[in-house]
């Protein structure tokens, strides 16, 4: 069966396959996601109106028994940016599109009416399901009436109550192995825009899928033992290593030791309570509570830097607690307790929103005075603003920028609209320069420059340093092909130090396609599509900038403020 394109129509209420065309025989991921959308939206579309689209589309290798590999890339025009927005998630849901042939899905067109509808796909056809009693109602219930309904055999994808307000600061959510919602593709207000289409699921059985077709079996084979090999032997990702051990939160004493972990709505850089929220604290009261560590976000996944955090007891388990999600919604807050973060988490995950863009957006308001910094408790009835759909509710489910407008305050972490994630520019220059310069807004995926200034993978580079345009576009264009492929982030930190590991991860890629693809000149050419879309969107290289505060106000300990020229700003593309 050879590759093809669902495209969902969602004014009409019908769907039809399509034949991959031979332009696309070399994309997946963020490079279909962000071709796509230049081809076929116009990029001075309302986000929320009839002419946006939302593509899904599986990594290269995502589906085949490459390590580490199961990620999809959601892409459409932000309605938190006003530019192109590609969004990340590791979930078995693009696996079973991948082994069902299944390269991309377009959903375009809007309803009439207030209608939501389930588009569940499988083998043997297609088909709308009425999906109205689901809305309003919390995802970890409905994903468990969901899984009842359809079978284990199933992947879900939603979105949630901050979707169905067209809040920008909406994700969308994807089933872990256990079924929780948990996995998001959070960033950039896509969940607002799936609602807007009147979509609520996507349900994907590939029972009877025929699998990803590799073109050079040997080259691949050869290729995924190299990178398999590589990864069993970095520090980082080794099966005892320290994202196995910690998770993705090893980072929260890295960083503030590093004076670059944002505390109370970046008014400062390090505090000693962070270590209370650790991921050396959580792993240990993951294992007194019963909970799950490590564990895999996805099948194949050989990193394992997810894990299951729960009530004490082993009781309502939330899912992960990753270390995005413990600095936005635990220091950036004040909030030093990770039964509150957990809490929290589980609402952003029922809710459907962005626990990055939630937790900017919370500091946002405690600053404005609406509760207290480190009220934990306080923050939880926030949410529930969200939860009741009231107009404060609304506020907030717009993210940091409308919430700082709303509640006149003036230190606003956010680039393009996007909120800042967990490093503070002023203390570590590269991630700012990332932040102020890829297409997304403020991302730290993008580029992710914190492996060389704070964690010396891939060479070393002083923090301090002002001259990071060649380190940001080096990286933003390896992750651009990176994310086009399907393996996961993390992978970088093993083929960035280990040569043959690069060697292998590349040779895969080539396996599945059988040409050759250059990394350097594919992520060249997706960082250039979303470039090219956002001028014609109207940015400029001022919108390549970090807020007024950050130049102004120094941040403890280090006294660093973010002092790196427009003219280096310029210099990543020669704006």
């Amino acid at each position: 069966m050879p590759k093809r394109i669902l495209r969902v129509n969602m004014s009409k209420l019908e769907t039809s396959f399509e034949d991959f065309p031979d332009s696309y025989a070399t994309l997946g991921g963020r490079a279909l996601t962000s071709t796509i959308v230049s081809k076929e939206v116009d990029p001075t579309c309302h986000p929320l109106g009839p002419n946006n689209k939302l593509v899904f589309a599986p990594g290269i290798i995502t589906g085949t028994v490459a390590p580490t590999s199961g990620r999809i890339s959601v892409g459409g025009k932000s309605p938190l940016t006003g530019g192109i927005k590609e969004a990340n998630a590791g979930t078995d849901f693009p696996q079973r599109l991948a082994r069902m042939q299944i390269a991309a899905i377009i959903v375009e067109g809007q309803p009439k009416g207030d209608d939501y509808h389930m588009v569940k796909i499988s083998m043997d056809k297609v088909e709308f399901i009425n999906a109205n009693k689901y809305v309003g109602k919390g995802l970890y219930q409905v994903y468990k009436d969901l899984f009842k309904e359809f079978g284990n055999r199933v992947s879900i994808c939603a979105c949630g109550i901050a979707g169905e307000l067209m809040g920008a600061a909406s994700g969308i959510c994807f089933n872990d192995p256990e079924g929780l919602p948990s996995r998001y593709a959070g960033r950039g207000g896509l969940g607002a825009v799936m609602a807007s289409k009147g979509l609520k699921f996507i349900v994907v059985d590939d029972t009877g899928a025929p699998g990803v077709e590799i073109k050079n079996k040997e080259l691949f084979d050869q290729g995924r033992e190299k990178l398999r090999k590589a990864l069993a032997e970095h520090d980082v990702t080794k099966p005892d290593g320290a994202l196995a051990s910690y998770g993705t939160a090893v980072l929260v004493n890295i960083i503030n030791e590093a004076g670059g972990l944002p505390q109370r709505n970046f008014s400062s850089g390090q505090d000693d309570r962070a270590a209370n929220i650790s991921g050396e604290k959580k792993a240990e009261e993951i294992k007194i509570r019963g909970g799950t560590r490590p564990h895999h976000c996805n099948p194949g996944c050989v990193i394992r830097c997810s894990e299951v955090w729960t009530k004490p007891g082993g009781k309502d388990p939330v899912g992960v607690l990753e270390y995005e999600s413990v600095w936005a919604l635990g220091a950036n807050c004040s909030i030093y307790n990770l039964d509150d973060i957990g809490e929290l988490n589980r609402a952003c995950n029922d809710l459907g929103l962005d626990t990055i863009e939630a937790g900017d957006t919370i500091a946002v308001a405690m600053e404005g005075g609406m509760l207290k910094f480190g009220d934990g408790k306080g923050a939880l009835k926030v949410m529930d603003e969200i939860r009741k759909k009231t107009p404060t509710g609304r506020i907030l489910a717009n993210g940091c920028a409308f919430t700082g407008q709303a509640f006149g305050v003036t230190r606003v972490p956010v680039v393009k609209g996007q909120a800042f994630p967990a490093y503070d520019p002023r203390a570590i220059k590269g991630i700012g320069v990332t932040y102020a310069t890829t297409p997304m807004g403020a991302d730290h995926t993008a580029g992710y420059a914190i492996a060389t200034e704070i964690m010396g993978v891939g060479g070393t580079a002083d923090p301090r340093d002002t001259n990071k345009s060649e380190l940001s576009r080096n990286l933003q264009v390896a992750t651009a092909y990176l994310d086009s492929t399907g393996y996961c982030l993390f992978t970088a930190f093993a083929v960035l130090d280990i040569p043959e590991g690069l060697e292998g991860m590349i040779q895969s890629v080539n396996g599945v396609l059988g040409t050759e693809v250059d990394l350097t000149e594919l992520g060249m050419k997706v960082i250039t599509t979303e470039r090219d879309f956002n001028k014609a969107a109207g940015f400029t290289a001022a919108d390549d900038r970090l807020p007024e505060f950050l130049r102004q106000e120094p941040v403890a300990p280090s006294n660093e403020v973010f002092n790196v020229s427009n003219e280096e700003l310029d210099k990543v593309w020669g704006a």
